[in-house]
């Protein structure tokens, strides 16, 4: 695969002579992106906590984090066909809830708070598969807990 002018220009960083000399600063590869993000989504835990110990305000500000974090690698990675469109449907997904349970001060969840499961689970199948999709692309190794919002196998 060829390298587009533009890239290399920007990898650039100076001149050295006595003989001839060039300061480079490589990219980052789409894996090691694609990986930075696993790893960072590994220590979300409203992703995958059990429903019953999560604490609202933490879950809503860890969706807040994941959605920053899904804007900043959508600026790294320049509308990468491959992995823009996962990304983007994550952080919809993101936004989807934190409009859902907007304005709702809880403490604790309660059994009756059938809405907040629902729009949590919903997240996380959402997340789950676009996380799988990413990590079969790249050959990424994902941590268990994450993993276990993947969709499930088909058992034949």
């Amino acid at each position: 695969m060829k390298r587009q002018f533009k890239k290399v220009a920007e990898s650039l960083t100076g001149f050295s002579t006595p003989v001839f000399g060039i300061s480079w600063n490589p990219t980052e590869s789409d894996r090691d992106i694609v990986r930075k993000l696993i790893t960072f989504l590994e220590d979300r835990r409203a992703l995958y906590n059990p429903y019953d110990i999560e604490m609202p305000e933490y879950v809503a500000r860890s969706i807040i984090e994941i959605r920053k974090e899904l804007t900043d690698t959508i600026n790294i990675i320049d509308d990468n066909a491959d992995i823009t469109p996962h990304l983007r449907a994550m952080r919809a997904a993101c936004r989807k809830y934190l409009d859902g349970m907007g304005g709702q001060s809880r403490q604790r969840y309660s059994y009756r708070d059938f809405d907040v499961f629902s729009s949590l689970g919903e997240l996380r199948a959402t997340m789950g598969i676009h996380i799988a999709q990413l990590v079969v692309k790249y050959g990424v190794d994902v941590e268990e807990e994450l993993a276990s919002i993947f969709p499930v196998e088909d058992e034949k």
